[in-house]
């Protein structure tokens, strides 16, 4: 038969899992995307000046 778990336990494996998630988001948010091998210079825009009214 099942064991009823402890308190401090299921506190112990949720705080363990918050500090596995925290990791893993901060790992994920510092991989960012991997530069391009060749970078190309992006093309000229003609900028348009607005007119004053």
């Amino acid at each position: 038969m099942l064991e009823r778990t402890s308190t401090t336990e299921r506190y112990v494996r949720g705080v363990a899992a918050a500090v596995v998630a925290v990791a893993a988001l901060v790992l994920a948010a510092n991989a960012g995307p991997a530069r391009a091998a060749d970078p190309q210079p992006a093309p000229a825009t003609a900028h348009v000046a607005e007119s004053g009214r």
